[in-house]
């Protein structure tokens, strides 16, 4: 199987570098807690939007769904055209609410609007559905990964793994929401770039 040359496997390890180091100099801001949950509210509107865009374009969409559709069909991809309805909703309805109820989290608001076991069972609930969800997430990095460097899909799920946790943890979400940005930057060109070499080496 040809793997990567060097160049683009250092670029590769100096990139997860730079973003565990992104989260490293961050984590020189945060003072209270709430500057590590919500950053003080200073962060612009359009970074947190391309945070959120990044978010959802995980591995499953970007690399799952368009291989799922060459394979077979669009089915996969019909989820994807409810997200401008549900990002619509929130925007409309639910952002201003939390905005104005001043709460950092929706859990922080269902206990006190509900008692803590509220509040513990919609936390559970997440953390059960994001294990799941993110087990999925490293597992597709990895595959592609590993095909293109070599390394066993143990080892790159456990460096990805490491390298996201360590920036969350030092940086919190001002180190989330810069280093969405940036790979949603990544993401978006790669994609341009990508449809451009097929439409001119594939035009039919």
């Amino acid at each position: 199987v040809q793997t990567l040359p060097a160049i683009d496997i250092a670029v590769l390890a100096v990139y997860l570098v730079a973003v565990v180091g992104l989260g490293v100099w961050f984590a020189r801001t945060n003072r209270t807690t709430n500057d590590f949950m919500a950053a003080g509210g200073t962060l612009p509107g359009w970074a947190v939007g391309l945070s959120i865009f990044g978010t959802y374009l995980s591995s499953n969409t970007f690399i799952g769904v368009p291989g799922k559709a060459y394979a077979g069909n669009w089915n996969g991809f019909v989820f994807s055209l409810s997200l401008p309805l549900a990002a619509w909703v929130a925007v409309k309805w639910f952002v201003p609410f939390y905005r104005k109820s001043g709460e950092i989290s929706a859990y922080h608001h269902l206990e006190k609007r509900f008692g803590p076991w509220a509040r513990t069972y919609a936390l559970v609930c997440y953390l059960l559905t994001q294990l799941a969800r993110v087990g999925t997430i490293l597992f597709g990095v990895s595959l592609g990964l590993s095909a293109l460097t070599g390394w066993s899909l143990p080892g790159v799920i456990i460096v990805s793994g490491l390298a996201v946790t360590a920036y969350t943890l030092l940086g919190g979400i001002v180190a989330v929401i810069w280093t969405d940005v940036i790979q949603s930057i990544v993401l978006l060109i790669g994609a341009v770039v990508i449809a451009v070499l097929l439409l001119v080496n594939h035009p039919e």
